[in-house]
Parts: C-alpha cells; sequence; structure tokens
C-alpha cells in the first residue's frame, strides 16, 4: 500500500470513529515517519521522594514502533507543559530529520498544549481510543512497567 493511500486512511480515521466505524490500526498500514503516535508511557504516576510524582509521555512512531522521545511532567498536571511538548516534538525531529503529517494522540491522555504544538508545526492531530494503540504501544507500557512502574 502506498503512503499517500496511508495517509488518506489515517485522515478519515476521525470520520469513521465518529459514525461508529471501528478501524484495525496496525504498523504495517504506514510509512515510516509519516504517523507519530503520543501516549501516556505509564499507568500510575512515578513516585520520587524528592522530586513529587510524575508521568512521561512518549512519542513514536507508527511504521516501526520506534519510541522517538519521552518527556517527564509533574502528576499534578494535566499534561505536559508548552515547553515540554515542544521539547517531545522536537525530540522526534532530531531523530528521524523531519516531522510527521499526522500525530494519533490516546483519547483522554495528551493534553492541550502537545495538541497545540502539533497544530502551530502544521502536523494534523487525531484522536484514536487507546485501545486502538494497543497494537503499537503495549509492549512499550509493558516493558516501561517492568523498569519503573506499579499498578493503579
Amino acid at each position: 500500500m502506498d503512503g499517500s493511500l496511508l495517509l488518506t486512511l489515517a485522515s478519515e480515521y476521525g470520520r469513521w470513529a465518529s459514525l461508529g466505524v471501528s478501524l484495525m490500526l496496525h504498523p504495517n498500514q504506514f510509512t515510516v515517519n509519516d504517523v507519530w503516535i503520543a501516549f501516556r508511557l505509564n499507568d500510575a504516576a512515578i513516585v520520587t521522594e524528592r522530586d513529587g510524582d510524575f508521568d512521561c509521555i512518549a512519542l513514536m512512531d507508527a511504521a516501526s514502533c520506534c519510541i522517538l522521545g519521552m518527556e517527564m511532567y509533574s502528576a499534578r498536571a494535566k499534561g505536559p507543559s508548552a515547553q515540554e511538548s515542544r521539547s517531545l516534538l522536537q525530540k522526534g525531529h532530531g531523530r528521524e530529520g523531519k516531522l510527521p503529517q499526522k500525530l494519533f494522540v490516546a483519547e483522554g491522555q495528551v493534553a492541550d498544549a502537545l495538541c497545540q504544538e502539533a497544530a502551530r508545526l502544521t502536523i494534523e492531530v487525531v484522536a484514536v481510543p487507546e485501545d486502538e494503540l494497543l497494537e503499537f504501544i503495549g509492549e512499550a507500557r509493558d516493558g516501561f512497567k517492568e523498569r519503573f512502574g506499579r499498578t493503579q
């Protein structure tokens, strides 16, 4: 499947989802660096004695499932700040050398600041139900939980 068709499918995702149609997303439907995914990596706050509790947001390439970057932010915040969001997107850009055309965000996990920063960079933001991203993000979350985590 060529990249332009895949991007068309990604563009239509929101419209189809609003009609109640579920599209099964899979990494083989994408081309490297055309679509990135932003999601919360941890399922419970990372507790530190000195600096308080933190959450971690990750940026992943949809085709390769490669983590492009991560940002830690205060668990008391609704999400990463504008500066943290900018830093996360810059990490992805620095690693890949270009920005994607689309950014899938896990519904309810990614704050407005990241979406606004992506839009400022002319990246189309598409909200996707978390369960439809598990094929992509599940292994990364499991590894993070194994290393740092606890469950809620």
